[in-house]
């Protein structure tokens, strides 16, 4: 028989999944808890989220890439998100409410920047394995995180964690998130993506990326059903489902063609086939 199907995962390779199992059940618990609790469960979301992301990273690609990737998407985010509280720009005009989120620099939570790592890393992976040019995948990825901000968002203004001061241009359903805040998005997911472009070239390449595709699809699907049944939030269940569906479904059609799980796409992760295992 060959080794490959009698070798047992080592328990650092078992890690990522760990990692993942953690992040589900704060998850779970968000919508059964309020006040301080429910402060104290959104911290440990995005840090579950972002040691998931990196960990995983540093497993399959190295601790010198797990470094890299998580210092260029957390720098980009904090930097982008304390303009942003500043001048208003690209997000819109809005604030943070004081003292829920912990410690904040520039008057930005230090979990904003972390959660920007946990959210970007499976969106980035799956675009790799769907896109075949890295300008595609750049694009997707901003799509991609676009679509996860339409939960995000709508999900935090809910619970009071920020508002704008604009709160009567948003999408309909969702008026207190102006919609120039999705091109936003867009616009710095980009940049990160296209940062994340030249850091792949440094970097082994991708592999057992069972944990980041099942991180993908439980913040997409995961999040429609909190959003629609235990959130109250069904606007932004319907938003983020489409949009973050536009990779979810492409994925999904994906994996039932090949019947594999590998990468048959040329430019997929800018690296040749790619296994989906842990």
């Amino acid at each position: 028989m060959p080794a490959s199907k009698t070798r047992r995962d080592s328990p650092r390779e078992l890690a990522p999944a760990g990692c993942l199992i953690l992040l589900i059940a704060v998850q779970i618990a968000y919508p059964l808890t309020s006040g301080f609790a429910r402060d104290t469960v959104t911290v440990a979301v995005v840090l579950a989220s972002a040691g998931t992301a990196l960990v995983h990273a540093a497993v399959t690609r190295g601790l010198r890439y797990a470094v890299g990737f998580g210092v260029i998407v957390s720098g980009i985010g904090l930097t982008a998100e304390s303009i942003g509280t500043a001048t208003g720009f690209p997000f819109g005009s809005y604030d943070y409410a004081a003292g829920r989120l912990g410690p904040a620099l520039f008057e930005v939570p230090l979990v904003v920047p972390l959660a920007w790592t946990g959210g970007i890393y499976p969106i980035w992976v799956v675009a790799g394995m769907l896109c075949r040019t890295p300008a595609a995948r750049i694009a997707a990825t901003a799509a991609g995180a676009v679509g996860w901000d339409l939960f995000l968002d709508p999900q935090m203004v809910a619970d009071g964690q920020w508002q704008w001061a604009d709160t009567d241009s948003g999408l309909p359903g969702l008026a207190a998130i102006p919609w120039t805040n999705y091109l936003g998005w867009f616009l710095v997911a980009g940049l990160i993506a296209g940062a994340l472009t030249l850091w792949e070239r440094t970097a082994p390449s991708p592999r057992r990326l069972g944990v980041p595709v099942a991180m993908f699809l439980w913040t997409w699907l995961g999040s429609v059903l909190a959003h629609a049944v235990f959130l109250g939030l069904p606007y932004s269940a319907a938003y983020g489902g489409v949009t973050l569906g536009l990779l979810g479904v492409a994925l999904l059609v994906r994996t039932v063609r090949t019947g594999t799980g590998h990468d048959d796409s040329p430019g997929g992760d800018a690296a040749g086939p790619v296994a989906w295992r842990r």
